[in-house]
C-alpha cells in the first residue's frame, strides 16, 4: 500500500542552473550534493545504490516501480549504499516479493540515503541528456522548510567528478581472499572449492558479482587496495589480474593505477579489466579517457563485438570513456556501442590482455557477456 501523500513538498532538488524540483522526501533526512545522473534498468535498484562506481552521483530511475521488491542482505553490491541519493516518480510501495528483508525507504533511512518521490523524471531524464549530468543538492525535510536559493547555491558549489580520485574512497582497507560464487537455484551462493587459477582483483570499487563471477570462472581470487604497487601484486605470483569497475575520473585514479598496471604489463600476466579498469588500462597502454555528456547508466545497452558481429545486451555505469581516436598501434578496438558508437573494449593485439567497458558480471542486467570470464580463465590456462 502506498504510503498516505503530505500536504506540502517534504523534499527539494535543485540544480545549478536555477531550476528547483519539489517531491515527497522519503530514506533519510538532510542534505547532499552530486553529480545527478538517470538509470533506465528496470530491475536492480538495489544493486544500483550499492554499486561503488556510482560514489558522487545521485541516481534518476527512469522506471516508475522501485521499492517494489523490498531489499534484503544478498542482493547488497558493496556493505553499504554508495549512490549519494536517488530521485523516483512514484513512492515506493510496500514490498511484494518472497525474498524482500525490509522496505526500501526504511533501508535508505537506516543507511544515510536521501530520496525524492513525485518528480517528473522523463523531463528531468531528457534535461540530463540535452544539457549533460548537471551538479545538483537533494534535502530532505518532514517539515518541508527549504531554503532554495541556498540549495542553488550549493549545487553550483559542488567540484564534479573531473579530477576527482573516489577510488580511494570505495576500496576495501586491506587484502582478502573471496571464494563466493554466483547465486544459483536452489542452494543460493556456493564456495568455490576446486580452483584453477590464482587471480588477483585490483579494487577500484568492485562490485561483489564481479568477484563472484570470477570465482565461478575457476578463481582463486585475492582483494588488493587499489593503492597496491606492481610488486605487492606480483609477490602473490598471480595467474592473472584483474582491475575492476569504480567511480572518479580514470585519468585521476591513473596517478598511482597506471604505473602499477604497466609494472603488471611488464611481468606480461595475462590482464582483464571492466569499467573504470578498462579506462586506466587504456591510459596504461597510450590511449586516452574523455568525459562523457551524460555517460550510460542502464542494463539495455547494445554492445557490438567487432571480430564476430555479434551484438550483446548488457549493463553499464560509466561518465567516463575511452577515446577510440587515441588507441596506439598496439591496441584492438573489440566493442562498441550501437547507442553512440563509443568505445567498449580493447585488447593487445600479441598478448592475452584485454578489458570491457560495460558490466558482464549481470548484477543488475543481462546475461550476455558471461563470457568474458571464461575468456580470462583461458587465457590463464594457456
Amino acid at each position: 500500500m502506498t504510503r498516505s501523500a503530505p500536504q506540502h513538498p517534504t523534499a527539494c532538488l535543485a540544480l545549478a542552473d536555477g531550476t528547483v524540483l519539489m517531491g515527497r522526501g522519503f530514506g533519510a533526512t538532510g542534505e547532499t550534493t552530486a553529480e545527478l545522473c538517470f538509470n533506465t534498468a528496470m530491475t536492480g535498484y538495489q544493486e544500483i545504490m550499492t554499486d561503488p562506481s556510482y560514489a558522487g552521483q545521485i541516481v534518476t530511475f527512469t522506471f516508475p516501480h522501485i521499492g517494489n521488491v523490498g531489499v534484503n542482505d544478498e542482493d547488497d553490491e558493496a556493505a553499504d549504499p554508495v549512490a549519494e541519493g536517488m530521485v523516483v516518480k512514484w513512492d515506493p510501495t510496500e514490498p511484494s516479493n518472497w525474498r524482500a528483508m525490509e522496505n526500501l525507504s526504511e533501508w535508505l533511512a537506516r543507511r544515510g540515503r536521501i530520496a525524492i518521490g513525485g518528480v517528473d523524471t522523463r523531463r528531468l531524464t531528457r534535461a540530463i541528456r540535452q544539457q549533460g549530468a548537471p551538479h545538483v543538492a537533494l534535502a530532505h525535510d518532514p517539515a518541508g522548510n527549504f531554503d532554495t536559493a541556498a540549495l542553488v547555491a550549493k549545487a553550483r558549489g559542488f567540484a564534479g567528478l573531473e579530477g576527482m580520485d573516489l577510488a580511494r574512497d570505495v576500496t576495501c582497507a586491506q587484502s582478502y581472499r573471496w571464494d563466493e560464487m554466483r547465486w544459483a537455484w536452489p542452494g543460493g551462493f556456493a564456495r568455490q572449492t576446486e580452483a584453477r587459477h590464482k587471480v588477483v582483483a585490483v579494487d577500484f570499487g568492485a562490485k561483489r558479482n564481479i568477484l563472484r563471477c570470477l570465482a565461478s570462472a575457476g578463481c582463486d581470487v585475492t582483494v588488493m587496495p587499489a593503492t597496491a604497487t606492481a610488486d605487492d601484486i606480483l609477490a602473490l605470483e598471480p595467474d592473472g589480474v584483474f582491475l575492476s569497475n569504480g567511480p572518479g575520473d580514470p585519468a585521476a585514479t591513473g596517478n598511482y593505477a597506471v604505473p602499477m598496471i604497466r609494472g603488471i604489463l611488464a611481468a606480461e600476466v595475462p590482464v582483464f579489466g571492466i569499467c573504470l579498469g578498462h579506462q586506466m588500462l587504456a591510459l596504461a597502454l597510450g590511449a586516452e579517457t574523455v568525459k562523457m555528456n551524460h555517460g550510460h547508466h542502464g542494463a539495455n545497452h547494445p554492445v557490438k563485438e567487432i571480430e564476430t558481429g555479434k551484438v550483446e545486451v548488457t549493463s553499464m555505469n560509466h561518465g567516463f570513456a575511452v577515446d577510440a581516436q587515441s588507441l596506439p598501434e598496439n591496441l584492438v578496438e573489440t566493442h562498441v556501442s550501437l547507442f553512440d558508437g563509443s568505445n567498449c573494449g580493447i585488447r593487445m593485439r600479441d598478448r592475452p590482455v584485454f578489458s570491457v567497458q560495460h558490466h558482464p558480471e549481470a548484477s543488475p542486467g543481462p546475461q550476455d557477456s558471461f563470457y568474458l570470464f571464461e575468456r580470462f580463465a583461458a587465457a590463464m590456462a594457456d
